[in-house]
């Protein structure tokens, strides 16, 4: 336990500035100091420290605090735990009290798993430096990679004992429980069968954001291809790979201070760039990029430069990686590498100051890299040169900045010889995609919260508020199931694909969860779906001499509501008379007519639950509901905008 006038010293001592600008990259504004909030995912700043009061409060998620809170929150740690992360930053010592048998059960299975995988480093560790295995068989592999002692020393590298289970029985006798040591990974344990992870490997551990090592990765010395060259812990309480970055720990005020940060692969990529004194580097260590890495590195800066391996999967490893992170609003650049190069071996291969010269002259945007790369491939051949401005464009499209898309359409624009006016149309036919992609996403988790679910067979006494429209919408696809009256591009062949009105519908309705509280129409529905392939199904014939009398009935009544056809229509001048010529119009306006009619009727029950929650004084649920409401308002902005698919000319 710790006595209250040491706790005073620490919170003497934590300004909270300083600890904040561990983990964010602050700007100052005024007399405060502007930040990304680091619980929450944002790309316009909301989160603000007070150096003179102190605190930190973020105006985005609402969470606020001193400098104890701010760890607490986003170590995860305790109130105790918090102070001597504190203490450690500021070299504060003091004695606790030895804690009692009861206050050690207590602490939660997080804190005990970080421990089990402190006390794995300094095991690790100590067997590289001091034990004859870990010294000609571990330190002899590392020293013949080229790595240097100080970088052993610096990302506490290490070495397993090779053997059956020598780590656990260690771990055990210090008083470790099995528990843990299987939950962080280290051992693996089946029945009265045991054995260590990583038994006779070299150890690289994996450190979070505030230097806490969760993780650990393993690399083999033996030569058998059966057996994985590298082995990483498994997911856990206090490790997910991909929200984990290597290195991040080690480089994280490099990468605030000189406002940059390199992205490679693995483990001694990272460790040879540190020893080319480049330290704001970090690695997706092996994995595919992520969101929340990508999310992690921008807390310390919008700026990075993807360095993968010179072959043909370190390219594609670059390009898949290039969209996302434009996505989320950061500046970024390739570093390409000599053919058969990767970042470890071409580091090492020069001296720091010739690797500088090297990023210096060769890091490109993205733009010249990958019209560079794809213009090999395209010689004289007009489609093959069409499909790389769409594949650049794509890229550019996901930009969040306006100003910065500019730029870039205008480079993009001089680099191939085209129009900025065709790349402007092309950007706006790829975002009105992804607005009608994310707006039935909005709809579907809307619908989730705002909707009840149907029961069949519970329906027949519930009014159908959407009868009218679902009527129409049947009719339509029992006269032309099979009619071809749209076409569509596919995203990677670019070529034009004909589509029914079947599909079409189908694919709306069933893309947004909408389902009917009318039993008929979900029958009609579901076997439509059914028969989507055949060529053969004749739905009037099959719904029309349905042995069910009722769903015959319903059939040929809308079949013969030829005077409803002509009213609908008029307005659009889609008369009765030219209805098939006309499908690539009606049809998409009846299904968004549907989904609007849904979303307004969603809206009405928020508006009660508002009501009923402002009555109840419930605040949180209020703002809660809300925010719901306004989100209804954007889908509803977003589909009256939308458009049909183009008619087939």
């Amino acid at each position: 336990m710790i006595d209250h006038s040491t706790i005073g010293r620490i919170l003497d001592a934590a300004n909270i500035s300083d600890v904040v600008s561990e983990f964010v990259t602050l700007k100052k504004r005024g007399v405060n100091q502007l930040g990304l909030c680091p619980f929450h995912n944002e790309k316009t700043p909301s989160f603000t420290v007070s150096p003179a009061k102190g605190i930190f409060k973020c105006f985005g998620c609402g969470k606020g605090g001193n400098s104890v809170n701010f760890i607490m929150e986003l170590e995860q740690l305790s109130y105790p735990d918090a102070l001597r992360w504190l203490a450690k930053k500021y070299h504060i010592e003091f004695e606790e009290k030895e804690e009692t048998q009861e206050e050690k059960l207590l602490k939660d299975e997080r804190e005990s798993m970080m421990i089990v995988s402190a006390f794995a480093q300094k095991y690790f560790s100590r067997y590289l430096l001091k034990e004859n295995e870990g010294r000609t068989v571990g330190l002899s592999y590392i020293r013949e990679r080229g790595i240097r002692d100080d970088m052993i020393t610096k990302f506490e590298l290490g070495f397993c004992p090779d053997g059956k289970d020598l780590f656990t029985q260690a771990a055990q006798r210090e008083g470790y429980k099995m528990e843990f040591l299987e939950k962080t990974g280290l051992t693996i344990k089946r029945d009265d069968w045991v054995r260590d992870r990583f038994g006779g490997r070299v150890i690289f551990p994996v450190h979070n954001v505030a230097g806490r090592v969760i993780a650990f990765g393993g690399r083999t010395l033996t030569n058998d291809k059966k057996v994985a060259k590298y082995l990483n812990s498994p997911e856990s309480e206090i490790y997910h790979k991909g929200k984990t970055l290597y290195g991040i720990y080690q480089a994280k005020r490099d990468i605030t201070r000189l406002d940059k940060c390199y992205l490679v692969e693995g483990y001694t990529d990272v460790l040879a760039f540190h020893q080319a004194g480049i330290e704001n580097v970090v690695a997706s260590s092996g994995t595919s990029l992520t969101i929340e890495q990508i999310r992690l590195i921008h807390r310390f800066s919008p700026n990075i430069t993807i360095v993968y391996d010179g072959d043909e999967a370190g390219i594609k490893a670059s390009l898949r990686g290039i969209d996302m992170v434009l996505e989320e609003g950061i500046n970024v650049k390739v570093l390409p590498l000599p053919s058969g190069e990767d970042p470890d071996s071409f580091a090492r291969s020069m001296s720091a100051s010739q690797l500088t010269q090297y990023i210096k002259e060769k890091e490109t945007d993205f733009i010249k890299f990958k019209t560079q790369l794809l213009m090999e491939t395209v010689e004289n051949d007009p489609v093959s040169k069409a499909r790389l401005i769409n594949e650049i464009v794509r890229s550019i499209s996901v930009i969040p900045d306006t100003i910065t898309r500019t730029v870039y359409i205008r480079e993009c624009s001089r680099l191939m010889d085209v129009q900025e006016a065709v790349l402007y149309s092309e950007i706006r036919k790829i975002q009105n995609k992804q607005s009608e992609d994310h707006t039935r996403k909005e709809l579907q988790e809307l619908q989730v919260k705002v909707s009840k679910p149907v029961v069949p067979g519970t329906e027949k006494n519930v009014a159908n508020p959407f009868e009218t429209e679902e009527r129409e919408i049947i009719r339509i696809l029992l006269k032309y199931f099979h009619q071809e009256a749209f076409e569509f591009e596919d995203e990677e062949t670019h070529q034009l694909n004909k589509y029914s009105v079947g599909y079409y519908v189908l694919n709306e309705l069933h893309g947004d969860g909408l389902i009917s509280v009318n039993h008929k129409v979900r029958s009609i529905l579901l076997a439509m779906e059914e028969n989507l392939g055949n060529k053969e199904f004749d739905p009037i014939r099959f719904f029309t001499q349905h042995p069910d009398n009722e769903m015959s009935q319903y059939a040929s009544n809308l079949l013969s509501e030829k005077y409803t056809e002509s009213k609908r229509w008029s307005k659009s001048g889609a008369f009765i008379e030219t209805e098939s010529e006309k499908l690539y119009e009606i049809v998409p306006m009846l299904i968004k007519e549907y989904k609007l009619k849904n979303v307004k009727i969603m809206q009405d029950k928020l508006g009660q639950q508002i009501n009923e929650a402002s009555k109840n004084n419930d605040e949180e649920r209020t703002r809660e509901l809300q925010t719901q409401y306004q989100k209804l308002n954007e889908v509803i902005n977003a589909l009256s905008k939308l458009h049909g698919f183009r008619a087939i000319t």
